[in-house]
């Protein structure tokens, strides 16, 4: 046990019964099927404890209140998709990078990590978990990485950005995806173009992409730098000038995802309200310092294994359940993904989606099945 309040995974069903997300009903979690072939799903394990809740997540049907801010430029800048701030026009309009990144020991540090508006972190096989990270601001970055390669839930994260997926090959059962998204993959021809191999690290943690080789294999490829005409965004964010403090909420100083074998923590600065992030026992430091993100979203995902193999598939279109943490404060929420390819909505006890402090987001996608390794400290 850690030291201050605590809402550990074997607390967290009492918390969002009741905050109504949830009903008592059954002795189970309820859980989607994995929408794929050749997938054993896991199952959770019979609870020891007394008290047994049945998650019921169907997405809310409610209108959200809070209307996004017309995207106005304003000086030669305007909001960006990823953070909600106003920046340049030429990145904020611009199609941004979202690149494999490793987190082996033997990788760190991560490359061009701290220019990320967004992170996706997810486990992959082995218990070890891959980064991807979604950079607008990329221009004068000469070293990226280390990039590593696809797994298929990954070509979804990136699409709802709609992003230029960058990664260094795929796992067998991630290639039919790869044809979903515009992508550069390291073992294509284009890989040549885009990538380089450092003589710092040994293989594989030694492949790095550039800002101009990206640039080139974009050329070359013929991907649109711009953004899809029907695309509105992903997020909603604060207006300028405005902030978010949750209001019916648990404390959140100190946020655990989970994960076995990096075993990482969020701790939150009060002085200039971003939480910090740690793993392997020491902060976790970028190119550019530490990492530090203004919002923390947790995704529960229900999970299974290609056929006999280690690959992890994670089912990103079932309706779940989450936490919007942000400012020392946490909440639950649902998420949603419109169709197969669209952006995955995130909604409060109310049904009203949920607004973001403008800032940096870390999206922790999560295992349903690793629901009870998960805490959320209070102020110590």
């Amino acid at each position: 046990m850690r030291d201050g309040n605590v809402l550990s995974g074997r607390a967290l069903p009492v918390f969002l019964c009741l905050t109504a997300l949830l009903s008592v009903s059954g002795c189970r979690k309820k859980y989607s099927e994995v929408s794929m072939t050749e997938v054993s799903t896991e199952t959770v394990p019979e609870s020891s404890t007394e008290i047994v809740l049945e998650f019921e997540t169907e997405a809310p049907e409610t209108e959200p209140e809070t209307e996004p801010d017309e995207r106005i430029e304003v000086d030669g800048k305007i909001k960006s998709y990823l953070t909600g701030e106003m920046v340049d026009v030429a990145k904020a309009d611009r199609r941004p990078i979202a690149i494999m990144m490793s987190n082996d020991k033997a990788a760190l540090p991560q490359y061009g990590i701290n220019r990320a508006g967004v992170v996706y972190e997810a486990p992959v096989e082995g218990e070890m978990n891959r980064y991807m990270a979604i950079i607008e601001d990329y221009d004068d970055l000469d070293r990226i990485g280390s990039v590593r390669s696809c797994r298929t839930y990954y070509t979804y994260f990136a699409r709802e950005f709609d992003a230029v997926y960058a990664h260094f090959g795929q796992s067998t059962f991630a290639k039919p995806y790869l044809k979903n998204v515009d992508n550069i993959n390291g073992i294509d021809g284009i890989g040549d173009t885009a990538f380089y191999r450092s003589k710092d690290k040994a293989r594989p943690h030694n492949a790095y992409a550039s800002a101009s080789g990206l640039e080139k294999a974009i050329e070359k490829l013929g991907y649109s730098q711009q953004y899809d005409a029907d695309y509105q965004g992903h997020y909603k964010f604060t207006k300028n000038g405005e902030e978010i403090h949750l209001e019916n909420s648990l404390d959140a100083y100190k946020v655990y995802p989970g994960y076995p074998m990096n075993k990482p923590w969020f701790s939150y600065n009060e002085e200039d309200g971003l939480y910090y992030r740690y793993q392997y026992g020491a902060a976790h430091n970028g190119s550019e310092g530490q990492i530090a993100v203004k919002n923390i979203i947790f995704q529960y995902c229900p999970t299974g294994r290609y056929a006999t193999t280690e690959y992890l598939n994670i089912n990103v279109h079932a309706n779940e359940y989450g936490y919007y943490i942000t400012n020392g404060k946490a909440i639950p929420v649902t998420w949603k993904k419109d169709g197969e390819f669209g952006v995955t909505h995130y909604y409060d006890t109310e049904g009203n989606e949920i607004v973001l402090n403008q800032g940096k987001t870390w999206v922790c996608i999560i295992q349903t099945s690793a629901f009870s390794k998960t805490e959320i400290h209070g102020k110590e």
